[in-house]
């Protein structure tokens, strides 16, 4: 575990990913994020929250999981923890149509502020499919091997839990539904959140939150308090 020893994620994560964390491709990681910031680039989110969303939701809390492409870019957004921003940063396009659906959804009032921590607490695991990015750059450490990593960990989630619920927003997401195995777990499609996709018609009317809550329930599980 050498190559995690300066980063916080829960011991049961560290135990699942032993393998990848030991492969050489997540020294070229390290190396690749390295090799950035001695060039002199910002590297987003800070490095103690990069696998914020590992330490928040342990391997045996999941329920739900989301995936994001990339951290947010923009200074103070990203803290590890897909489509979330930190208190006090104004809310992106995306997270206020997710708040809109929820809202329309679930008759849930947009929250004042875009930290998705109590997701993520309570069993959302808010994955990006890239964990870092350079400041204003997105998809910039899309090629730097995250793709691997986290396709190992979705595998992992569908292979040893069972009863899962993925929510695959958008055409990047939806390729991961290859990862997972259906038979055992709960797939939910849609439109990406982002004005582009949602002003098309794409998001609006999924109904996901209540949906993932129905299914939730009818496992015997407690519902998320989106």
């Amino acid at each position: 575990m050498s190559q995690t020893t300066n980063v916080k994620i829960h011991p049961s994560w560290k135990t699942v990913l032993k393998d990848e964390f030991e492969q050489p491709y997540f020294s070229v990681i390290k190396q690749a994020i390295l090799k950035d910031k001695q060039a002199g680039h910002t590297i987003y989110p800070p490095g103690s929250l990069i696998f914020n969303a590992f330490d928040s939701t342990p391997f045996e809390a999941v329920k739900v999981v989301i995936l994001g492409q990339d951290p947010y870019h923009g200074p103070g957004q990203a803290h590890g923890l897909c489509f979330s921003v930190q208190d006090g940063i104004a809310k992106p396009p995306s997270l206020e149509n997710i708040f809109k659906e929820l809202q329309e959804d679930m008759a849930i009032d947009v929250p004042n502020s875009g930290n998705l921590q109590r997701w993520a607490d309570q069993g959302v695991f808010l994955l990006n499919a890239a964990l870092t990015v350079r400041k204003h750059q997105a998809n910039s450490h899309k090629d730097i091997g995250w793709h691997k990593f986290t396709d190992a960990v979705i595998r992992k989630l569908s292979d040893e839990r069972e009863g899962l619920i993925f929510l695959l927003w958008g055409g990047f997401a939806k390729k991961k539904a290859s990862l997972i195995n259906t038979l055992k777990h709960h797939v939910l499609t849609s439109g990406h959140p982002s004005p582009l996709s949602a002003n098309k018609g794409y998001w609006f009317g999924n109904k996901h939150f209540s949906k993932t809550n129905e299914i939730l329930t009818n496992q015997g599980l407690k519902p998320i308090n989106w």
